[in-house]
């Protein structure tokens, strides 16, 4: 088992090796230059202004692996050892006062710079270590990170991908929940996130926005959860009802998880009932085949049971749904009463509006179901073009004319009959079938040509 372990981990880092190497020599073009490589990868000295231009390239370095990898928690080990480190055993040796200036910019925070609120919230001792730490970050006596703190393996979040997975993770959420807010629980919500690391971070930020609040219920089991803000505002107070829904949610995923061993039972017992009937054990099989039985007994009442739960969360959700409608409702009355607009007027806009769209869906089925290209006749087409270019030509020299001594007057006049010609040109064009020819008139209809004459 270890040795599977250690080798899926060389596996992995020789993958992710592959990866940033590839991305790199994409990225930077003369990254394989011996001579720069030893210019880029010496440490910082003297005044900024003589680094400076060597900080940003690995700073944005850094960020574009970091999203090509789909990841936003760094670990300079990691960066040293793995992405890049060049063939030679040579690596940056900046790497850790680059992190500490993006920490100084507030571009990365260290793991010990976020508050979890699952840890704060279920521990008095963490929670009296956080009031702590935020007076004496108040009162100033906090100490700053210095750039040997970069130069451990500690894990290091970069707050603009963090940002970014925050979003990410929302707009999942706002996908299958149409509702204002939501609660999940927490496994779930590691899921959506990627992952314990990455759902801690993103939890602590969305936290600090007002965005997510954490959900504990503890019976006999400790349930957890969180409560997401799916709208531009803050997340509401939790209510009771939220830990009812939390309650409800986290033993939809224990169902879930049992129905799952439950599958696995049954993969095994079939395979070893259909062994032993091929090795002519029937005695053996037997027994597997009422294992079998029983587990699908237990398959079933697992899979009533869950749809039980999950009938009641339907059931909640359409109330919560009824109750969004009724406030709607409420907030319309008041806005009737306030402007003085009664019933009738607002079922004849109503009409109006539900004709409008309709007259819209005729003359898009119109033109879908008749296109010009099919009711034009090609020779009609090369006769009206040679009309149209004499009459252009025409109005290039009337134009030329009116350049040299007409005043601004005649010209508006002359392009208003330039318009008027071509309005004609086209109105004579000969069409087959009623439906195209009203398309067509459509388009020349006077709107039409105010358009194109201003």
């Amino acid at each position: 088992m270890m040795m599977d372990c250690a080798s899926n981990d060389i596996q992995e880092e020789q993958e992710e090796r592959l990866k940033v190497r590839e991305l790199v020599r994409r990225e930077v073009e003369d990254w394989d230059d011996p001579v720069k490589a030893v210019a880029r990868f010496k440490g910082f000295s003297g005044q900024r202004s003589d680094w400076e231009g060597r900080y940003l390239f690995w700073r944005d370095l850094i960020i574009k692996v970091a999203r090509h990898l789909g990841t936003f928690i760094i670990r300079p080990s990691r960066l040293n050892n793995i992405w890049f480190r060049r063939e030679g055993a040579l690596s940056p040796l900046c790497l850790h006062q680059v992190l500490f200036e993006m920490h100084n910019a507030g571009e990365l925070l260290r793991d010990s710079d976020l508050t979890d609120p699952t840890r704060t919230s279920t521990s008095p001792s963490a929670r009296l270590s956080l009031i702590l730490r935020k007076a004496i970050h108040t009162l100033g006596f906090s100490t700053p990170a210095q750039p040997s703190d970069f130069s451990e393996d500690c894990y290091c979040i970069l707050s603009t991908l963090l940002k970014e997975r925050a979003l990410q993770v929302v707009q999942l959420l706002s996908e299958n929940h149409w509702t204002s807010s939501c609660v999940i629980t927490l496994t779930k919500f590691q899921e959506t996130c990627g992952g314990p690391k990455e759902a801690s971070a993103v939890l602590s930020y969305l936290s600090g926005c007002g965005k997510a609040k954490y959900l504990v219920v503890r019976k006999k089991d400790v349930m957890e959860g969180v409560k997401v803000s799916l709208s531009s505002g803050e997340v509401s107070e939790v209510t009771s009802l939220d830990y009812h829904v939390l309650h409800l949610m986290w033993t939809v995923d224990k169902l879930e998880q049992q129905l799952e061993v439950i599958d696995q039972r049954c993969r095994k017992s079939k395979s070893s009932a259909v062994g032993c009937l091929k090795s002519g054990n029937r005695r053996i099989a037997l027994r597997h085949a009422r294992e079998l039985k029983l587990a699908f007994q237990s398959r079933e009442k697992c899979t009533l049971l869950l749809n039980r739960v999950e009938e009641v969360l339907r059931v909640i959700a359409d109330a919560e749904s009824s109750r969004k409608v009724s406030e709607a409702m409420k907030v319309g009355a008041e806005a009737m009463r306030e402007n003085k607009i009664s019933i009738e007027e607002v079922d004849l806009c109503l009409e109006d509006l539900d004709t409008s769209i309709s007259s819209i869906n005729q003359v898009d089925e119109l033109l879908v179901s008749a296109p010009l290209s099919a009711v034009l006749e090609d020779e009609d087409i090369d006769d009206e073009l040679k009309i149209l270019e004499l009459e252009i030509g025409e109005d290039s020299n009337r134009a030329s004319i009116s350049k040299n001594g007409v005043d601004s007057m005649a010209g508006v006049a002359e392009e208003s009959e330039t318009v008027d010609s071509l309005s004609d040109a086209l109105s004579n064009l000969n069409f087959k079938g009623s439906a195209a020819t009203k398309a067509v008139r459509k388009r020349l209809s006077p709107s039409s040509t105010e358009v194109l004459s201003v």
